[in-house]
């Protein structure tokens, strides 16, 4: 699977988060589809982390000395 180098948004991707898990919960998806979509919702389960982990890191920052200059380009 290919890296993106383009950043997803959060939002797009909880929505395709929760179409992976759809498409899981499927009775009828075979195995290979199973498994390719298990790694995407890895990979933006991932993606998510870091975003929220950027936006804490922001938003400590701001509350120390009310300053996220330096984290800007995170």
């Amino acid at each position: 699977m290919a890296k993106e180098d383009k950043k997803i948004d959060f939002e797009s991707s909880l929505k395709e988060l929760e179409s992976i898990v759809s498409k899981l919960e499927d009775e009828n998806i075979n195995l290979e589809d199973s498994v390719k979509s298990f790694e995407k919702g890895v990979n933006l389960v991932k993606e998510c982390q870091k975003q929220l982990q950027s936006a804490e890191l922001k938003i400590k920052k701001l509350l120390d000395d009310g300053s996220a200059s330096e984290i800007d380009n995170t």
